[in-house]
């Protein structure tokens, strides 16, 4: 701009000089996002004839091409007189681009984001304009990118994706690293139900963290798991990279009761009986677990090798069919097709599993297979009358055995959500 220019201000501009500050003018409105300015050809952009440049009307925290900024670190945008008249901000990163949210403060001069830290390792870019004390509008655009994590932590749970679980399902996540702050871990995971009832959180050790109601879930509940565990630092350097929403519906309430003593099942649909089934239990080497005990997963085969579980080489079948996982340290509810007749519902003859009569490929009609396809993930089994212990809280999802206040008494936060007093 022209001394010329300048020392005319509060004329009328010449054409030539009013087209130069239009054309710069317009340059700044496009790195905006073309926005319409009024007014824009006025020569009123000068202060005491002095240009106020859009970094002293607009100011922004972290400085423009800033990198490493933390994810807790302080953002916002301000003007030190006037109001901001919009602000967009969007971030760059592993799920693409996305608009960041946020309000301006009532008095205008404040932009701030919505609560919750920054991701990590993103690019994010500021559009601001704003009109300062004299009713002149400038724009402004900066750029800063946040730091990326040193480790990532994950959490793996099943069922991954929506389903249907029965009454007896425990939310179980596994961390694939030792969680230091398990309050700010435990405070990014939110377990809902509707209808509403109260869920409280168990860790197990460092690594894994549980959810259930006090009893188990009422029939067509629908469970939905918050996950906003991205950005969360969880340990020096240590951050998660989950966010995502599951959701789960709680079927009919079937309950499985094995009186090992009497080699029978007794399945309960709703409290009512449907089958009362032979069974062949642990052997008195090897009992079964007594207590309550969730199925896990469901395979239609699947190989078991003893030397896998502590048995050496006493057993290996590859075929072994309609298996549904009790335990993580490897008890079983199968189908049995080499044991002969008189074993099931007579005498106790496994390694700890519990089988049911099959025959090999697994039969539709067999014990074996008809409670297969009456099963689903979640669902309840009782056993009773085993010289074994009860099985362990943390062993599956055995947490059902654990008395309502020791189980809340293992969260890492107090009723209100706040770190536990020391």
């Amino acid at each position: 701009m022209t001394d010329r220019a300048r020392g005319r201000a509060g004329h009328r501009a010449s054409g030539r000089a009013a087209r130069r500050i239009r054309v710069a003018l317009a340059a700044v409105a496009g790195i905006a996002g073309a926005v319409a300015l009024t007014g824009c050809g006025d020569p009123d952009v000068f202060v005491d004839g002095t240009p106020r440049t859009p970094e002293e009307t607009i100011r922004v925290v972290p400085h423009n091409g800033a990198h490493g900024v933390r994810a807790d670190g302080r953002f916002e945008i301000r003007v030190p007189e006037g109001r901001l008249e919009r602000v967009e901000v969007s971030r760059t990163g592993d799920a693409g681009r996305r608009s960041v949210a946020g309000r301006i403060s009532p008095d205008g001069m404040v932009w701030r984001p919505a609560p919750g830290r920054l991701h990590l390792g993103a690019k994010y870019t500021v559009d601001a304009v704003a009109l300062d004390g004299a009713g002149r509008r400038s724009a402004r655009r900066t750029t800063f990118t946040t730091s990326a994590p040193m480790r990532h932590f994950t959490g793996y749970f099943s069922p991954q994706r929506d389903a249907t679980v029965g009454t007896g399902l425990i939310f179980s996540m596994v961390f694939n690293r030792p969680i230091a702050d398990r309050a700010a871990v435990e405070r990014a995971v939110r377990v809902g139900a509707e209808p509403h009832v109260e869920i409280a959180a168990h860790w197990f050790g460092h690594r894994r963290l549980d959810f259930r109601p006090r009893d188990r879930w009422r029939p067509g509940t629908k469970i939905t798991v918050q996950l906003r565990l991205r950005g969360v630092k969880a340990g020096p350097g240590t951050y998660g990279t989950q966010r995502r929403t599951v959701r789960y519906r709680v079927g009919r309430d079937q309950v499985s009761s094995i009186d090992a003593a009497r080699h029978t099942m007794t399945v309960r649909r709703g409290g009512r009986v449907v089958a009362v089934l032979p069974v062949t239990a642990g052997d008195a080497e090897n009992p079964t677990y007594n207590g309550r005990m969730v199925i896990l997963e469901r395979a239609s085969v699947v190989r078991m090798d003893g030397d896998t579980v502590g048995f050496g080489g006493e057993y290996d079948i590859a075929d072994v069919p309609h298996a549904m996982r009790l335990t993580r340290s490897g008890t079983f509810l199968h189908g049995n097709y080499w044991a002969p007749p008189e074993v099931f519902g007579g005498v106790n003859t496994s390694h700890g599993c519990v089988g049911l009569k099959d025959i090999k490929g697994g039969g539709p009609h067999t014990p074996a297979g008809w409670f297969f396809g009456q099963s689903i993930v979640g669902d309840t089994v009782v056993v009773r009358n085993s010289p074994e212990r009860m099985v362990a809280p943390d062993n599956g999802l055995g947490g059902w055995n654990m008395p309502w206040a020791q189980w809340r008494a293992g969260s890492a936060l107090d009723r209100s959500g706040a770190r536990p007093a020391s």
